[in-house]
């Protein structure tokens, strides 16, 4: 018998619990404490294992697979974005930048009348209240905004466009800059610090190293999960109640391959992921946008949660040298000459609040298959975002700007950057990366378009909840992590109630 506490698994195991939870990440950590706290017998299933901070050694090639699902290589089935996602306990607040955003009043309301939710705009406020007190959300600090954000700040404010603060979970933070790669100081407020922690306090058990490979169910309604460990041991458990929350890839895999009815195709529909391209600066001074904390700033200029037309969220970005060097366009002399300028460095990313809508499946195995790509609107929004990024560069006073086409594009002016926005986006070219898969599983009170009802549960099956971002029924246009610990409270929340 496996009692309260983090526990690996070594061998073949057979348990049993009220509810199982499936992903440790935000929205798993997040109803796991929920039901702990009530008193419910809650057993949380991870993949990853339980990383301690100071073993991260803040190396790309080490940190990469211990943190970063397929080792930071997955991408969507056409290999045009590489979607990179989290595991581990913690899951993706692990290797995530900290921005904590609300998701703006407009798009709840539209989501509230759109998929027939009328009460979720309240529900989540009070949820984001109790997770932002949980998380220690607050402004970044003045005296934190590093060089590569101050330059995107003086940019943005040059152009008179809309620019302003982010906030975060951070408490102790000394700057490193290595947040990418997992926080060796654990200063990061995260489901692995706070909110798991208290689950096992409160009695919660957590087993690390199962990758679940099917939900278990009888006549509609299911009755556990079953997975291997790392070593290929068989795991089987029996639980009342289910909860999905292994991310908008992992969890519809999960549903895809357990052979569940899915009568209206929601399941794995509707995917977004926030895809966003890079634009590189040089300037005369040092940067060193590799210190300090990554991102504080953003630039809303060109972004409004409702309006299509206003799709791109613009804010810094930096690589360390291997991300970097795979990113910056060239080879041979000139691949060397960009790299060699390091410390001048500075970046800039567009990233589309996307309309574009994919899908996931799965292989024989579980694992997820992602079929998404960008629509000429999505295309064409990125081009300019891409475009504004540079002029935002430039306006700060960096001597050439480049947009890493596969001819790169250098933007030495104004007039050059604005006239970039007509360059087309294809397939490939320039790479695109996502760090924000949801919608997949998305919440709404009809099963012929929505897969989970207003609670989480899942419509076409009983004693199924979902817990992660797969419930959004759209893009947010800013960063997910705060709404799905909300989301995730709110399952907890609900479940309880009835287990």
């Amino acid at each position: 018998m496996i009692g309260p506490g983090f526990h690996h698994a070594e061998g073949p195991l057979r348990l049993e619990a009220r509810v199982v939870v499936v992903g440790s990440g935000a929205g798993g950590a997040a109803a796991a404490d929920r039901l702990a706290a009530a008193g419910v017998d809650v057993l949380v299933l991870e993949m990853g294992r339980q990383e301690a901070p100071a073993t991260f050694t803040q190396r790309e090639e080490q940190m990469f697979p211990r943190l970063f699902q397929d080792a930071g290589g997955r991408t969507t089935l056409d290999g045009a974005i590489t979607v990179l996602q989290g595991k581990g306990v913690g899951g993706s607040t692990l290797h995530n930048l900290n921005l904590c955003k609300r998701v703006e009043p407009e798009l709840l309301d539209r989501w509230a009348s759109d998929r027939g939710l009328p009460e979720l705009p309240q529900r989540l406020s009070a949820a984001y209240e109790a997770v932002e007190q949980d998380l220690s959300v607050g402004p970044v600090p003045e005296a934190m905004i590093n060089r590569n954000n101050q330059l995107f700040r003086a940019g943005a404010q040059a152009l008179g466009w809309a620019n302003g603060p982010l906030k975060h979970n951070r408490v102790g933070c000394i700057g490193s800059g290595f947040c990418e790669l997992g926080c060796a100081y654990n200063a990061k407020m995260n489901a692995a610090r706070v909110l798991l922690p208290r689950a096992v306090a409160a009695g919660a058990r957590v087993v690390t190293g199962v990758r679940v490979e099917r939900v278990r169910h009888r006549f509609g309604r299911a009755v556990g999960v079953r997975g291997v460990t790392a070593q290929g041991h068989p795991v089987t458990v029996d639980a009342r109640h289910v909860v999905l929350a292994a991310s908008a890839t992992g969890s519809p895999a999960l549903l895809v391959a357990s052979g569940l009815r899915d009568r209206w195709g929601q399941v794995g529909a509707h995917l977004h992921i926030h895809p966003g391209g890079t634009v590189g600066a040089l300037f005369e001074q040092p940067v060193r946008g590799w210190q300090g904390i990554p991102q504080s700033w953003e630039c809303t200029q060109l972004l409004h949660p409702t309006d299509p037309a206003r799709r791109v969220w613009l804010l810094p970005v930096f690589g360390h040298p291997v991300a970097t060097a795979a990113l910056l366009p060239g080879f041979g002399e000139a691949h060397t000459r960009l790299l060699s300028r390091f410390e001048h460095l500075a970046a800039a990313t567009a990233m589309l609040h996307d309309y574009s809508a994919g899908r996931v499946s799965a292989d024989r195995r579980g694992r997820p298959l992602i079929r998404y790509q960008v629509d000429a609107a999505d295309r064409a929004a990125m081009a300019q975002g891409l475009a504004a990024a540079a002029q935002i560069l430039l306006a700060a006073g960096a001597e050439v700007a480049v947009i890493p086409y596969a001819r790169p594009a250098e933007l030495r002016t104004q007039d050059e950057a604005r006239q970039a926005a007509d360059r087309a986006v294809r397939r490939l070219d320039p790479p695109l990366a996502a760090v924000h898969p949801m919608g997949s599983l998305r919440m709404g009170a009809d099963p012929r378009t929505s897969a989970c009802d207003g609670l989480g549960r899942l419509h076409g099956a009983r004693r199924i909840w979902v817990a992660d971002g797969s419930l959004m029924p759209s893009s947010t246009g800013g960063p997910p992590q705060l709404t799905i610990y909300a989301l995730g409270r709110l399952v907890g929340e609900a479940l309880v109630q009835v287990a």
